[in-house]
C-alpha cells in the first residue's frame, strides 16, 4: 500500500469483471489509499462488481444508467450525501452494437450512430457537469480511448468516430474546468483482452499484431494502465490536463510493421 491517493475519494464507472481496464485502474487507486465508489448497470453486472468492490474495502455501489437523467442525478446526490465531495471520476463507459463492429463502416445505422456517440462520448460531458460542483477543491476526470480514433482500425468502425469525439471533448472540458482546478485527461491503451474489446471483429488478430510489432513487443497491462491513472488522479499530475496519454507499448510511433512481419 502506498499513500499517493490517501484521503481522496472517487467514482469508478465501467467495471465489468476483473479483466476490465476500469478494474485495473480501481485496484491501483485503492492500493494507493483512495476510497472508491462503483457504478454498474443492471443486476447482472451488479453481481459481478459487488465482490470486486468488497475486495477493495468498498461498500459504495450504485446502479447507474448514463442514458437516464434521474439515475445520474440520484447517483451524484448519493455521493454528495455520503462524502460531501468528490476528488476524481473514472469514466470507462462505451457501447456500440456488436453487429456493426464486424462489417463495413459505411453500413453504420443512424440509431447505432446516435446510441454509440451518446453513451461513449456525451456521457462524459453529462457526468463532468454533475461532478464539477462536488470537486470543490479541484479534481481529476479520466476517460478511456483508443488509437482507432485517429487511425483506421479494422472493424472499429463507429467506435472510432465516437472516440474521436470523446478525445475532442476531453480537450474542451479541460479548458472549461481548468479554472476550477479540475483536470480532464484520457488514457489510450493498445488492444486489451477485455469484455468490451472482444466485441470488436478480429480482436484476437489485432491483439497479436500489436504485441508482435510494438517497440516493447508487448501490449499494455492492467497494472501499467492503473499506474498511469494513479499519476493522473494524484497530486503528481497537478499540471497535466487535456492530454491523451498513450499506454500501448509504443505502437503509436510505428509507420509500418517490424521488418520480420512485413
Amino acid at each position: 500500500m502506498g499513500d499517493l491517493m490517501k484521503g481522496k475519494r472517487g467514482l469508478v464507472m465501467g467495471v465489468a469483471n476483473d479483466r476490465s481496464i476500469a478494474w485495473g485502474i480501481a485496484k491501483a487507486l485503492a492500493d494507493q489509499g483512495a476510497e472508491l465508489a462503483f457504478s454498474y448497470q443492471g443486476e447482472a453486472f451488479g453481481k459481478r462488481v459487488e465482490p470486486l468492490a468488497q475486495s477493495l474495502g468498498s461498500d459504495f455501489l450504485m446502479d447507474v444508467d448514463v442514458l437516464n437523467d434521474e439515475s445520474l442525478d440520484a447517483a451524484f446526490a448519493q455521493i454528495e450525501s455520503r462524502w460531501g465531495g468528490l476528488d476524481f471520476l473514472v469514466h470507462a463507459v462505451a457501447f456500440s452494437d456488436k453487429n456493426e463492429l464486424t462489417g463495413r463502416f459505411i453500413n453504420t445505422t443512424r440509431d447505432n450512430f446516435k446510441n454509440s456517440l451518446t453513451i461513449s462520448c456525451y456521457s462524459l460531458i453529462d457526468l463532468a457537469r454533475r461532478a464539477q460542483p462536488l470537486m470543490t477543491n479541484g479534481g481529476s476526470i479520466i476517460t478511456l480511448t483508443y488509437a482507432g480514433s485517429n487511425r483506421v482500425t479494422p472493424f472499429y468502425n463507429v467506435m472510432g468516430v465516437a472516440k474521436a469525439a470523446l478525445e475532442s471533448s476531453v480537450r474542451y472540458l479541460a479548458n472549461d474546468l481548468g479554472p476550477d482546478g479540475i483536470r480532464v485527461n484520457a488514457i489510450s491503451p493498445g488492444p486489451m483482452k477485455t469484455l468490451a474489446g472482444a466485441a470488436i471483429g478480429g480482436a484476437r488478430k489485432t491483439y497479436r499484431h500489436t504485441e508482435a510489432n510494438a517497440p516493447l513487443r508487448a501490449n499494455a497491462t492492467l497494472e501499467a494502465i492503473g499506474g498511469t491513472a494513479v499519476w493522473l488522479c494524484s497530486d503528481w499530475g497537478a499540471c497535466t490536463t487535456g492530454e491523451i496519454v498513450l499506454v500501448d507499448g509504443g505502437y503509436h510511433v510505428l509507420g509500418m510493421p517490424q521488418s520480420d512481419n512485413l
